[in-house]
């Protein structure tokens, strides 16, 4: 890869290790620096590696890559872009790389030595140990070397000549100005310029698109050079095929680059099944988006700008219809919802605002499945669950019918706990209603869901509050609804035995029912460890559901006017 002049003293200005420093130091830092480049692909260092060297970027893009401590293989837990420093943290503690430092696309950087640090602080010390300090502090602020996944340039890589790159790239670019400034770069603009010119682009704007008009190979394969996420656009009403450029794509797939797939709608209505099909077409598909208007570009723009929405619904029984009640508290606040997911009863909910259901559409459908349907009145013998789990599956397919989760017009996912492999799973892909049924099916009361030879009961068991999974999407501001039940199971009765029936019918009111016993249960476990997911959410609701057990579904209005009471004093002050 060719190496171009590099004005070393104005990066320097631009980080936050050496930006204030005194002039003459300035350039003593500059002069030791030497230029260092990676083609796309190729590894800085290795999780492990010593620490020789302080980095900083100046142009391209580096992903940090780790191994998850469960085991696996690496992902991609963070990228770099211009300006920003590497090596830092283990340059100052001696620390050895706790990633892997690749490049995702052709890249340079100016490498600073250890023992030219060391020299600069035997010369300047005040000034190259306090700046290190500074920017050390800040770093073990946000979690060491490694930022959250912050994508600054984008390629719009059209399907065919059908879909207007250049009108679309316009209306994104107006999306996401309210985030920072945004260049559109399309071929003519960037005809005749060599590397440097795009750097000195990328480093003067927030955001940078390189749109590809279809007519030009060379142009389209520069953009996906210059892009740290591609976005490839194509009508959600053809029929689906390889990407014409998918060689290409497919030997750089070792990159990680993100893969958006545009799905453009034709009219108000999803296609069903394109997103389902157009991902068994193009392998490497990280996620998708459904665009039929305006609103629905915005939503990618704060979804790829990392200034997103998200709201996390947890389970509780007849206790979580109060989110219905924080949808509509949101609405009337001006609260634009950009992802949604929960579990157990909270992903049924999450599901009809994935579909873009108003609070009183909500309210008016799970009124007639859940008040007038009755779906756990099904009782049978005890073998397996106390009811046969029949109408509560019907039910949820007559609501949803034979949606995908990937026909969800917002992204959606909901929980439910693989029994068979001890591990909450997390679905975003196939029958919606089937991994609804999962979700919810509560131990004991409603039987699981078998499926390719495994066993998956109500997510609640593992994972009852599921932010930490809207977390790992990168999402900016993560809302939690929280349906706490730990004062549903209170008795003034003292015995360790079951007396006979008869005694048993005359203190029904103060004892629980095995219903009820059977669902708490299953949530317990789960909320152990729930303090540390509702860490990571911006904003907690938790409606007072005092005296509301969890299969009181007599209260359901009740429960609403609780959730829309709690959201409305929470919302009074700034999120955050």
């Amino acid at each position: 890869m060719p190496t171009h002049s590099i004005d070393t003293r104005a990066l320097l200005l631009r980080t936050s290790v050496f930006g204030d420093l005194p002039e003459d130091v300035l350039v003593s830092v500059a002069d030791r620096m030497q230029p260092c480049a990676l083609q796309g692909g190729h590894v800085l260092f290795g999780a492990g590696d010593p620490c020789d060297a302080l980095y900083v970027l100046h142009s391209g893009s580096i992903g940090l890559f780790r191994t998850p401590r469960s085991g696996g293989a690496p992902h991609l837990a963070g990228l770099l872009s211009n300006g920003e420093t590497l090596g830092t943290t283990g340059l100052l503690l001696g620390q050895a790389h706790e990633s892997t430092a690749r490049a995702l696309r052709d890249t340079q950087l100016m490498r600073l030595s250890r023992k030219d640090f060391e020299r600069l602080i035997d010369q300047h010390p005040q000034a190259i140990l306090g700046a290190a300090q500074t920017a050390l502090r800040n770093l073990l602020k946000r979690g060491g070397d490694e930022p959250r996944l912050l994508p600054r340039t984008f390629a719009i890589l059209p399907f065919d000549d059908a879909i207007h790159a250049r009108e679309l790239a316009e209306q994104l670019r107006h999306a996401l100005l309210p985030f920072g400034n945004c260049l559109l770069i399309d071929a003519p603009l960037g005809h005749g310029h060599g590397p440097a010119w795009f750097a000195e682009r990328e480093a003067e704007m927030r955001f940078v698109l390189y749109v590809d008009d279809g007519h030009n190979a060379a142009w389209r394969a520069l953009c996906r050079r210059q892009a740290d996420t591609l976005l490839m656009v194509t009508r959600a009403d053809r029929e689906p095929a390889p990407w014409p450029d998918q060689p290409a794509l497919a030997e750089h797939a070792d990159l990680e680059r993100p893969r958006h797939l545009i799905l453009l709608h034709p009219g108000k209505s999803i296609v069903p099944g394109a997103a389902r099909n157009w991902r068994k077409a193009v392998p490497g598909i990280t996620h998708h988006h459904h665009v039929r208007n305006i609103n629905d570009i915005q939503r990618v723009a704060r979804l790829l700008a990392r200034r997103s929405l998200g709201l996390v619904l947890s389970g509780g029984g007849a206790r979580g219809f109060a989110a219905i009640g924080v949808l509509r508290a949101l609405h009337e606040k001006g609260y634009d919802i950009d992802l949604v997911g929960g579990t157990s009863i909270g992903a049924i909910i999450a599901a009809g605002m994935a579909l873009q259901w108003d609070h009183k559409q909500m309210h008016a459908n799970y009124r007639a499945a859940f008040i007038d349907s009755r779906p756990l009145s099904d009782w049978t013998v005890p073998l397996v669950a106390l009811c046969r789990g029949e109408r509560t599956s019907r039910l949820l397919q007559r609501f949803f019918g034979d949606l995908d989760m990937e026909d969800l017009p917002i992204p959606f996912f909901c929980v439910s706990s693989d029994l068979t492999r001890g591990i909450a799973a997390v679905h975003r892909q196939g029958p919606l209603w089937l991994w609804l049924r999962a979700s919810c099916a509560i131990p004991g009361i409603l039987p699981p869901v078998l499926h390719e030879g495994r066993v998956y009961v109500d997510g609640a068991v593992i994972n009852n509050l599921p932010v930490d999974v809207m977390y790992d999407r990168g999402v900016a501001t993560i809302l939690a609804c929280d349906i706490r039940a730990d004062d549903v199971l209170v008795t003034d009765l003292e015995r360790a035995w079951q007396p006979r029936a008869w005694r048993q019918w005359l203190q029904r009111d103060r004892q629980p029912g095995v219903a009820s016993i059977l669902l708490r249960a299953g949530m317990v476990n789960a909320e152990n460890i729930a303090n540390q997911r509702r860490e990571l959410a911006t904003q907690v609701f938790s409606p007072q559901l005092d005296a509301i057990g969890l299969l009181d579904f007599k209260s359901f209005d009740r429960v609403i006017e609780a959730g829309y009471r709690s959201a409305i004093e929470s919302l009074a002050e700034p999120l955050g």
